[in-house]
């Protein structure tokens, strides 16, 4: 299946996604959240239509604390897109994402446990903005020590919610320095962020996260600051606490 073309709204507000892209390769967002995060509101409408506009392959939903959303909308097909279930878990020393999860990471476990969990679940371990202290970053000693002993399998070396673009540069000095694969990712909490960052990478197998892996090593990451106000309104909030 030829690549969707994005629509001239996602292109104004993200002109990267007009740039032409390599025959077998995706684009992938890596950090994204829905209204199952308790600090997002864009519901499955708003998210597939913002997906379709703006020609994103594959979604990696990463809400805090739940995978409800995430696997509701992998198992239902429907964003129009290919859906990795992920969650953006709070830890002691700061937030860690896992991919390809098949359970929930409970809010508050140690750096390491959460590694150890993502890991027996077969799935990514990806720090999200590191050295970011206005996200809830992984502290550098623990960001360090989990680095050092390999329990790492990705950092995110380019946020488009991070304003100071030499936190995205020390972000992928660190990924270099350490021999981590590199990700980027929108981190939407609005559906007009979609877009805003991604990788692009070969495809992969939907089903194997050590082909992700490989596929996010040869690929490149694409992005520009994007940080749209969020208003207000009132929503329903859907449950996190199953699965």
């Amino acid at each position: 299946m030829p690549p969707a073309v994005p629509a001239a709204a996602a292109v104004a507000r993200h002109p990267h996604l007009g740039d032409d892209r390599r025959d077998g390769w995706v684009r992938v967002d890596l950090h994204s959240h829905t209204m199952w995060s308790g600090d997002a509101t864009t519901t499955p409408d708003e998210l597939r239509e913002a997906i379709a506009e703006a020609g994103i392959d594959v979604l990696c939903i990463t809400d805090h604390g739940t995978i409800n959303g995430a696997v509701e909308l992998a198992q239902s097909g429907a964003l129009g897109c290919r859906v990795i279930v992920g969650e953006e878990v709070r830890t002691s020393a700061g937030e860690i994402i896992g991919l390809f999860l098949t359970e929930r990471l409970p809010f508050g476990m140690r750096p390491e446990e959460a590694v150890h969990a993502i890991r027996d679940q077969g799935g990514v371990a990806y720090v999200p903005h590191p050295f970011d202290p206005a996200r809830h970053c992984m502290s550098e000693p623990a960001l360090e020590s989990l680095a050092a002993t390999g329990a790492l399998d990705a950092i995110e070396v380019f946020n488009a919610k991070v304003s100071l673009q030499h936190l995205n540069r020390r972000a992928s000095d660190f990924a270099s320095a350490h021999g981590l694969a590199g990700g980027g990712g929108s981190d939407a909490h609005v559906a007009s962020a979609i877009g805003a960052a991604y990788v692009e990478m070969p495809d992969f197998d939907d089903g194997s996260p050590a082909s992700f892996l490989q596929s996010l090593r040869a690929g490149r990451v694409v992005g520009h600051h994007y940080d749209a106000p969020r208003e207000w309104r009132p929503r329903v909030v859907p449950s996190t606490k199953a699965l």
